[in-house]
């Protein structure tokens, strides 16, 4: 693709685009509460990831906790995307010494197509289904520097393995300078015989979106001209963080959800927001928040609204995107949905 392609994208497209991801309906309390009824003692949770299994009409969720350690993952189950029941305990800390001894928060999954409205069902490759997952090296606190990223690969989509004890697919060695600082959360997509892995990382405070390439989701190449979501001007929703990015192809162009964060002072919070692309590499954002911190009625989000995972019910033309909320109850997550449930 022209670099120049991207410029085909203009505001009204971005208005246009951006009109069905706003409006949204609140529901009333948290999906996954900050310290659930899961066995784990967790203090808060993050990083919502709602995917399907072929022949499995539920929807399942990876979520990720914190208590006081560091992350592990964990799954739930739902029948009508609403009512979670926490399953099972899908990976915890690393060998003491390994690159993901500090925790685990699976992030890009392998889908089988990655259409906006699509079912997000696991695909397998070569037999198995793969994720790639955040991580860090040192315990004891929350998202303790540096981190890296790893894959894990499972057979059934419940129990997973590491693909390495020793190794990640990607870290601060050899990292520019805008991500020399950590590596964080991984997002997937498989297109025409590559995968992307987009991904946020710090340089001190500020923290902006990459992109790296791979033929065989082991071996990862940084795409040359990163960041390819970076910091806004002053004064911009995003001036501070371009984090978390969520990729998805919607009809004729590249959507991807992420978060921002401001510096001034009256948007001091994590808000959802977007940009777009033709070719998954140049990216137009929308410079207003989808969704700013704060709208929930009951202050669930009062401080934080980001790290989303957006599916779509066909049975009620709905769009359910969660998230993790931050407010007056403390760190779970959250849902917001197009219409009226």
């Amino acid at each position: 693709m022209p670099h120049g392609l991207n410029d085909l994208i203009n505001q009204k497209d971005i208005k246009r685009w951006s009109s069905k991801f706003r409006g949204w309906h609140y529901y009333p309390d948290y999906i996954i509460a900050p310290s659930p009824e899961d066995g784990m003692n967790f203090q808060s949770v993050d990083c919502p990831l709602v995917f399907q299994i072929a022949g499995d009409k539920a929807w399942h969720m990876f979520y990720t906790g914190y208590n006081g350690t560091g992350y592990q993952t964990m799954q739930a189950k739902s029948t009508n995307l609403t009512d979670w029941e926490s399953s099972n305990l899908v990976m915890s800390y690393g060998k003491k010494g390994a690159f993901d001894h500090g925790g685990v928060t699976f992030g890009g999954a392998l889908f089988e197509t990655y259409g906006l409205k699509d079912a997000r069902i696991l695909k397998q490759r070569e037999g198995t289904y793969w994720v790639l997952y955040g991580c860090y090296l040192n315990q004891g606190g929350y998202e303790i520097r540096p981190g890296a990223q790893g894959a894990a690969i499972s057979e059934d989509g419940f129990h997973w393995d590491r693909l390495s004890d020793s190794l990640p697919i990607l870290s601060i060695e050899g990292a520019e300078v805008w991500e020399e600082d950590c590596i964080y959360q991984p997002w997937l997509v498989e297109h025409e015989t590559k995968y992307y892995n987009f991904y946020n990382a710090a340089n001190k405070n500020f923290e902006q979106m990459g992109l790296a390439v791979s033929d065989d989701l082991i071996r990862w190449h940084r795409y040359p001209h990163n960041p390819v979501i970076p910091n806004g001007s002053q004064h911009s929703f995003d001036e501070i963080f371009c984090a978390d990015g969520k990729v998805f192809y919607d009809e004729d162009h590249w959507v991807m959800f992420y978060f921002g964060v401001s510096d001034v002072s009256d948007r001091r919070s994590a808000h959802i927001m977007a940009a777009y692309s033709l070719d998954l590499v140049h990216w137009t954002k929308d410079p207003e928040p989808l969704y700013k911190a704060g709208g929930h009625p009951f202050g669930l989000d009062e401080h934080y609204a980001h790290k989303i995972s957006i599916v779509y019910h066909p049975e009620n033309d709905t769009f359910y995107m969660y998230y993790c909320a931050v407010g007056n109850k403390g760190r779970g997550i959250g849902l917001i949905t197009s219409k009226l449930i």
